[in-house]
């Protein structure tokens, strides 16, 4: 599309707007029912504030190599967090180990901060799983997981930070 066809596509779209009384979050399905407000950024923003394996696993779709992140055998209890916007993903009391190389958990924290998407990518179907607040790329689920859920949120551990859980004083 040349300049000219896109400036006269700008003003029909930005017409239809105005007259339709659409918003942009309408047309592109933004959902006022999120609990928190998405985050959008640049590449060029993110690779400001992300390390160079950060920007790799969560922007590009990325995998760590198994066994390779500490949080695979964390055992601390604790709240693992996006490492790109620090929404809540998933707490320690819903992590196992599946012997599979990755932070492995059967459940998030609350099912509305993660986001799933067919993944094409490779050979074998899979579904990949998102933060959904800033759409960083997390890891897969699978369907082979432990009770109560039977699911495997295989999560790499670079696209998370933990936060240990304060001891409470009595």
């Amino acid at each position: 599309m040349n300049r000219r066809d896109f400036l006269k596509a700008s003003t029909i779209f930005g017409g239809f707007l105005a007259i339709g009384g659409f918003s942009v979050g309408e047309i592109f399905g933004k959902t006022d029912d999120l609990p928190f407000e998405k985050i959008v950024k640049t590449n060029a923003e993110w690779k400001k504030i992300l390390t160079t394996e950060q920007y790799r696993i969560t922007r590009e779709a990325g995998t760590e190599a198994p066994y390779s992140h500490p949080y695979t055998n964390l055992k601390s209890k604790g709240t693992f967090v996006c490492v790109c916007c620090d929404l809540p993903l998933f707490s320690s009391k819903n992590k196992y180990n599946s012997e599979t190389g990755w932070a492995s958990f059967y459940q998030p924290i609350n099912k509305i901060n993660v986001q799933e998407k067919e993944d094409n990518l490779l050979a074998e179907k899979r579904t990949e799983v998102l933060c959904n607040r800033c759409d960083a790329h997390l890891g897969h689920v699978f369907d082979d997981g432990p009770k109560p859920t039977g699911l495997r949120y295989c999560i790499n551990g670079v696209a998370l930070k933990f936060n240990k859980e304060s001891k409470k004083k009595v």
